[in-house]
């Protein structure tokens, strides 16, 4: 699969935060679940340009974050659209935004956070490098969750 990563757009963040809705427990997924997070997510300046809307073949099927934490360090996020979630398209999104990220940004690290019930995330990370750092409590979409720090070495 070839994707191809362009810098969010508004009315992409708008398709995402409203029409993407996870089942289960990967619910907390999505947008709306945490107010902050939407807002965030939604507004422009906030967004800029770290924010990239993913697409095969011209259709929306993910989004990828990147955000600078130190002169080697970036830290990512991504997300996948919900009907393409657990049927093994994970490895191949994750492995397309691990070179974008190195091409586009040259980190030496990358860091990413996810929530420990997530396994299937977890393990796909895990198959392409990524180390387990430390667990963490966060309050987040009105509870308590813990997470998992993840490292990369480009």
């Amino acid at each position: 699969m070839t994707y191809k990563f362009d810098i969010m757009t508004q009315t992409q963040a708008e398709e995402i935060a409203f029409n993407w809705h996870y089942e289960g427990e990967y619910s907390f997924y999505d947008m709306e679940a945490d107010q902050e997070d939407l807002e965030e997510f939604l507004d422009p300046e906030t967004r800029g340009n770290s924010k990239y809307a993913v697409f095969n073949n011209n259709e929306l099927i993910g989004f990828f974050s990147v955000n600078k934490v130190d002169d080697i360090t970036f830290d990512i996020g991504l997300g996948m659209r919900p009907d393409l979630t657990g049927k093994g398209n994970g490895l191949e999104f994750l492995k397309s935004s691990l070179e974008f990220v190195k091409n586009e940004y040259k980190p030496k690290k990358l860091t990413l956070s996810v929530a420990t019930f997530n396994q299937r995330a977890i393990k796909v990370y895990r198959n392409l490098g990524f180390k387990d750092g430390i667990t963490f409590i966060q309050d987040t979409n009105g509870s308590t969750y813990e997470f998992l720090r993840m490292e990369y070495q480009c």
